[in-house]
């Protein structure tokens, strides 16, 4: 049970990040991405142990002199697997880092992205996370468009694979119907919980899964292991401190 462990909400995401790295694949994360930064080092200390990690803006783990370098290396087929958080995250799989209401005046006007859109076209899987799982959050529809979910047609895109994890479920981006799908709920929640937390329908008719539960192993090492070598490393040394139990 995850109450067993007493989690922070970044643990728990951690942690569900972690599941999705593959050994022998290449993942990355960007320049202010620590929950998926510990995800992967997690995940090399438990069932990948040969995964390659980039994590960028790190003193260990960014072989790559600018950005610039990181999107080549992206778009030459390098990379496996990026990580992408938004502001908001819609049905169609789309997200926003932009603004929030009309683009001309806008109600919120964030620092936007840089790169980020590109790879989600050049990346053949991404793991979306959010720490908030609200209607606001997940809308029907983003108020702009800094990714777009699907390609316009004639439009090539190696993206094959979508997750979106939340403090509440693990959505998957379906390749036909280009809808996001329920395909867990985490213990303490039901689906018609996720639901009213949800801006768009979910479609859940049929019966959905529970996500595994988080495991000793998994919370150990992530603790013992991953956040002293996180400070000794200096990759998010003062985050891994407060947020790691």
């Amino acid at each position: 049970m995850t109450e067993l462990f007493d989690l922070t909400l970044e643990e728990h995401l951690a942690i569900l990040l972690s599941r999705g790295i593959r050994d022998f694949e290449t993942s990355a994360c960007g320049a202010l991405s620590f929950i998926p930064a510990a995800g992967m080092l997690l995940a090399q200390h438990t069932h990948a142990p040969m995964a390659e990690i980039i994590i960028l803006g790190s003193r260990d783990y960014s072989p790559f002199s600018t950005g610039k370098d990181f999107h080549y290396h992206a778009q030459r087929g390098q990379l496996d697997l990026f990580h992408i958080s938004g502001i908001e995250i819609d049905g169609y799989g789309n997200f926003n880092l932009h603004v929030i209401g009309d683009r001309d005046n806008p109600d919120v006007l964030m620092p936007g992205q840089y790169g980020t859109g590109m790879l989600y076209y050049a990346v053949p899987r991404i793991q979306m996370f959010r720490t908030e799982h609200t209607p606001r959050s997940f809308p029907e529809t983003v108020s702009y468009k800094s990714g777009a979910g699907t390609s316009p047609e004639g439009i090539a895109r190696r993206t094959r694979e979508v997750r979106v994890i939340t403090p509440m479920c693990i959505l998957v981006l379906n390749q036909e119907t280009r809808l996001l799908e329920l395909e867990s709920i985490h213990e303490k929640y039901t689906p018609q919980e996720v639901q009213e937390n949800t801006g768009f329908d979910l479609d859940i008719s049929s019966s959905i899964p529970e996500t595994p539960p988080v495991t000793e192993q998994e919370v150990t090492t992530l603790r013992q292991v991953v956040k002293p070598h996180m400070i000794e490393s200096e990759t998010y040394p003062d985050l891994a401190a407060k947020l790691i139990r």
